[in-house]
């Protein structure tokens, strides 16, 4: 998958859509870490958990 910045007009409609839903969920998480909040997210299994933004943001791509 491409990076936001090297999104050609060539590139599928999922790819365009993927790229979007990576950026928003980094803004919600850095947001979220600014103000000491947790998130909740779905586990492997399928359980909800709530983890510290700082934590999740950790795990993510930039």
């Amino acid at each position: 998958m491409e990076t936001p910045d090297s999104l050609s007009q060539n590139a599928t409609f999922t790819d365009k859509v993927m790229v979007g839903l990576k950026k928003a969920l980094r803004k919600l998480a850095e947001e979220a870490a600014i103000n000491n909040e947790d998130l909740i997210i779905g586990d492997k299994e399928g359980n909800a958990k709530s983890v510290p933004a700082k934590d999740l943001l950790k795990t993510l791509s930039k």
